[in-house]
């Protein structure tokens, strides 16, 4: 891992006896931070840092690598505060909040949660995402991107042995599915990368292929027979997940008011619907619904007409202006990324080269599935849950507010929110969003779409639920399963995977109920601004805390 350490020694030397600009201080922390995670790095389009090449590393997770992190951090969070925090104006504050708040995450996660000691899917997911980066996005000729894979190929077998040293124990959930996601990894390279390799350098993508092959399957063989045995908690506990809620969501609640407000809101949409569904009961309602869906094999082709259908209602009913770029393609989910992507995702362009490719996800139903599981999978996603989808993730969902985010000027300001920005409005946008395209006349007639609806908001209210009782009060996965399946509607497997989802992350969950009280608590402070108007100049801000959103708007 020589390569790493330099990259570490490099960054360390740099940039420290610049002026207190903070435009200075905000590139100081954008470009050191990505050069952290050479990963991450090219997945921003940051490519080259100090005369080293990002594309062809992967992040160093030695014990040395992780301690120059924390004192990376930590010595910028003091330089940040005593340069910068007494004389910020309007527009710096919200990146300076962002700034602050993702240093603090990322120290509570290296000094407290320290998820390299008991989380595989950390180096699962990192060696997916390092190959399928390169491959995917064409931010140079396909030879130049093999050769990074190639030279990322040769980092794997390094990067499993700090692994292994690393992790102490895991909860068995988080081992079976680094499991899972690692052959999605084997699957990639073995098949995926080998076969569209270029000509002129298959020689060297078969040397190096061979020896990262088989430094997973050793590592799966490991997880299996050493890492299963010495078993962990997946709940974060109270004190823990009240520090991370407190700066990855940013909307100056605590964990225990959010729950109240949704354990109120379950109760006001349940009425709503029941309403709805006369005179069927709302069971007997959506279980007509849910009969009419694509099947296996038409499911993804579904969601590209989706896809074009949305993108015409906004066009013709002028809710926003819709991205200049058409960058949008629509694949299937990572293998690698399948464990916490269950059903689909969003991939934005990267911030730094915002004209690559964006990607919705859709992860396909496998054949071999049993039955009951692909028909439980279909009428979750049936055809009006598959038009949700395709609006929460791509248009005028995530794909939309990403677009605005990657023309936010000047570029630092950009950079920060977009690499950085606040989870809450990204998700809580995505919810807002499907909101307003219904209550715009999005299927608004359809009692389908509206019971529909009410169960998708349904949906991101036990998120929300099950995230804090789960880590905080303990919750068990049969009062989680029962919630969801009895209180909110969900089919088996969806709530099913939804446990799976709450223990492998936590504060993710909530950021989509709290992101889309958020939104609408702001565009109720704005509501004399025309829609159209309102929706652009709030997403023209890029992703900043909630809070910050309704004052950057009043200083326009």
């Amino acid at each position: 891992m020589k390569y790493s350490l330099a990259i570490v020694l490099l960054m360390c030397g740099c940039g420290w006896n610049r002026p207190a600009d903070f435009s200075k201080l905000t590139d100081d922390f954008i470009y050191n931070s990505l050069a952290f995670s050479p990963v991450s790095a090219t997945g921003a389009g940051y490519h080259e840092h100090n005369g080293v090449r990002l594309d062809d590393q992967i992040d160093d997770m030695s014990p040395r690598g992780l301690e120059n992190q924390r004192r990376f951090y930590t010595e910028y969070r003091d330089r940040l505060d005593t340069a910068a925090a007494a004389s910020l104006s309007a527009e710096d504050r919200p990146d300076y909040d962002v700034i602050r708040n993702q240093i603090a995450l990322t120290l509570l996660e290296l000094n407290t949660i320290q998820s390299h000691h008991h989380n595989p899917t950390v180096y699962v997911e990192l060696i997916g995402q390092a190959l399928f980066g390169p491959y995917v996005l064409e931010y140079a000729p396909k030879p130049q991107r093999y050769r990074s894979i190639i030279a990322r190929l040769r980092r794997i077998g390094p990067l499993l042995d700090q692994a292994k040293a690393n992790l102490t124990d895991s909860p068995a959930v988080w081992t079976r599915v680094a499991q899972e996601e690692n052959d999605g990894n084997i699957a990639l390279i073995g098949t995926t990368l080998r076969k569209d390799c270029p000509p002129a350098l298959k020689a060297a993508y078969d040397g190096a292929a061979p020896e990262a092959l088989e430094a997973l399957r050793k590592f799966n063989a490991w997880l299996k027979s050493d890492l299963a045995q010495h078993t962990a908690e997946w709940r974060l506990g109270k004190d823990r997940y009240a520090q991370k809620f407190k700066y990855a969501l940013a909307t100056g609640v605590t964990p225990e008011q959010l729950l109240a407000d949704a354990e109120s809101q379950l109760a006001t949409v349940r009425a709503r619907m029941a309403e709805i569904a006369k005179p069927d009961t709302v069971e007997a309602a959506l279980n007509k619904i849910a009969q009419k869906h694509a099947t296996p094999e038409t499911y993804f082709d579904a969601a590209k007409k989706d896809l074009e259908e949305t993108t015409a209602f906004v066009r013709d009913h002028k809710l926003l202006s819709l991205p200049a770029r058409a960058n949008l393609s629509v694949i299937p989910t990572p293998e690698f990324m399948r464990g916490i992507y269950g059903v689909g995702g969003f991939s934005p362009a990267p911030a730094l080269e915002p004209q690559l490719g964006a990607f919705y996800w859709i992860t396909p139903i496998p054949t071999s599935w049993p039955a009951e599981r692909i028909e439980s999978k279909l009428r979750e996603y049936n055809t009006y849950g598959l038009k949700i989808l395709t609006v929460h993730e791509a248009v005028p969902g995530h794909y939309v507010q990403a677009e605005y985010a990657n023309d936010v000027q000047p570029k630092p300001r950009r950079l920060v929110r977009a690499i950085f920005g606040n989870t809450p409005y990204v998700e809580g946008w995505a919810v807002y969003a499907t909101q307003m395209m219904i209550d715009n006349g999005y299927y608004k007639d359809d009692p389908g779409m509206q019971l529909t609806w009410g169960k998708q908001l349904l949906r991101v209210i036990a998120n929300t639920i099950i995230d804090i009782r789960m880590h905080t009060m303990g919750m068990t996965e049969q009062q989680a399963l029962d919630l969801m399946i009895n209180k909110t509607y969900q089919e088996r497997e969806e709530a099913t995977a939804k446990i799976q989802r709450a223990q492998l992350s936590s504060c993710q969950l909530p950021t989509y109920f709290a992101g889309w009280r958020g939104w609408l608590g702001v565009r109720e402070q704005n509501a004399s601004m025309p829609l159209a108007d309102f929706h652009e100049r709030a997403l023209k801000q890029g992703a900043v805390p909630l809070p910050s959103l309704s004052p950057l708007l009043a200083s326009k």
